[in-house]
């Protein structure tokens, strides 16, 4: 098994603690009386995060991609930082973190954290890591086909969450 392979097994099982905390978080937040917005491109985005893992290892496999230092080394760096600040994101919100979009009505606005120079960190961590994990071992077309797609879906995700963020503000 490769360092690259291993590294990917490594983020997939990020992942999978990142739903252990979302699936306790979202208890949390319907027990509050939390409103979940956007479940149609939910779906979409578990594909298209899982087809990233996938498509790292299936490219650099497939297609004999090399692992080269100088663009490796830096593009490893990005992808450890996205995940810091991913979870510098979940610390942060605590409870209020999830994978989905569930707002409590009546909760104020998270300002510490990242959250006190971004207004969605957890989505700058997703856009870097992106191209960055495909890219440490030369996966460039990975790394544009999630970032494509990515956008896409992001765009989606950010109108979704920041309605219901104004709806539930407005409700308040």
């Amino acid at each position: 098994m490769t360092a690259y392979t291993v590294l990917i097994l490594l983020v997939a099982l990020e992942r999978l603690a990142e739903l252990l905390v979302a699936r306790r978080n979202a208890a949390w937040s319907l027990a509050r009386g939390g409103v979940e917005y956007g479940r149609g491109h939910y779906p979409a985005m578990v594909a298209l995060h899982t087809g990233l893992l996938l498509g790292c290892l299936l490219e650099v496999h497939y297609a004999a991609r090399p692992f080269v230092p100088l663009l490796g080394w830096p593009m490893l760096a990005l992808a450890v930082g996205a995940q810091g600040l991913r979870w510098w994101c979940i610390r942060t919100l605590g409870p209020r973190w999830n994978t989905r979009v569930i707002v409590v009505p009546g909760l104020p606005l998270v300002a510490g954290g990242p959250y006190r120079w971004l207004r969605h960190p957890n989505y700058l961590a997703v856009v870097v890591e992106g191209f960055a994990l495909p890219l440490v071992h030369t996966a460039w077309v990975t790394a544009l086909c999630f970032t494509a797609l990515n956008t896409w879906l992001l765009a989606t995700r950010l109108r979704c969450e920041d309605a219901a963020l104004l709806r539930c503000r407005v409700l308040a």
